[in-house]
């Protein structure tokens, strides 16, 4: 098959993340805005398909369908993104980099990330693009961004505990294959699971929650939404960062740091203590 071994598979994302702590700050940064970017555009895509779909569970599928195309193009344009580099704890781990350089990789995507979903979110909603559908395509932005707000803390970091795994799968799986078709295919069939699921991805959020907040503060989307009985109230930049972005990114940390240590205690860690324990063959 034209796939590597789990073994090589880590051995492969640990040498990757050495070279990604290495990166200068403005390639981070700007790899982070890319990812941002294209993960955005999957949110748009997404909510234009389904804002009008009233069985949820075909919605669900629907945009499980349409995401992983946003994540592929990530991946192949080697973007960066935070919840896949969470597993930048394997290189702490292998003792190939230090703490300091790994959280200095983390701080600097994570704030590309949120400028890529920031920018999509401005320019959508001032493009007039959620005017489809005489304006329900905005009002499924705001009642979308306002239920992603109002969830308990437990349970939101638990939903980002949830996504970052299969996330984090998602970067593996695609890092198996050596062919164009695998790697996509591999990013493709977790973030599948994520999404029809209903789990929590802070990069995600940072276009599905900013591009409500945006279009609330239009007054004619306003007044639709005023029209159509929707009164956001949990719905605003203070209960955004702490009631979704804060829990969201603690559960994709979570997530994620423990996925990258199990991998690497199973491929790297243990396999290692395996061979050495091997007897040389008889000659």
């Amino acid at each position: 098959m034209n796939l590597f071994s789990p073994h090589e598979v880590v051995s492969n994302y640990i040498d990757l993340g050495v070279k990604k702590t290495r990166f200068p700050v403005l390639k981070m940064y700007l790899l982070g805005v890319v990812a941002g970017i294209f993960l955005a555009f999957g949110g748009v895509v997404s909510n234009t398909a389904i804002h009008s779909l009233e069985n949820q569970g075909l919605a669900r599928v629907l945009s499980g369908f349409l995401w992983p195309i946003g994540l592929s193009i990530v991946t192949l344009l080697e973007g960066e993104l935070f919840l896949g580099n969470t597993m930048m704890v394997t290189t702490v781990l292998s003792r190939r980099a230090s703490w300091p350089a790994v959280l200095k990789n983390w701080f600097f995507v994570y704030l590309g990330n949120i400028t890529g979903g920031l920018t999509i979110s401005t320019l959508v909603v001032f493009s007039g693009q959620l005017n489809l559908s005489d304006g329900d395509l905005a009002l499924y932005t705001i009642q979308l961004a306002q239920s992603k707000t109002a969830m308990p803390f437990g349970a939101t970091v638990i939903l980002g505990i949830l996504c970052n795994i299969l996330v984090c799968a998602a970067v593996i799986c695609s890092s198996s294959a050596k062919d164009m078709p695998g790697r996509v295919l591999g990013a493709s069939i977790p973030v599948i699971f994520f999404i029809t699921s209903g789990f929590e991805n802070a990069v995600a959020n940072m276009y599905l929650i900013p591009v409500g907040i945006l279009a609330l503060s239009r007054p004619a989307y306003a007044a639709l939404a005023a029209q159509a009985g929707i009164f956001p109230t949990h719905l605003n930049w203070n209960i955004y960062l702490t009631r979704n972005l804060l829990p969201v990114t603690i559960g994709n940390l979570i997530g994620g740091i423990s996925f990258g240590t199990i991998l690497w205690l199973c491929h790297v860690h243990l396999t290692l203590k395996e061979r050495e324990r091997k007897p040389d063959p008889v000659r």
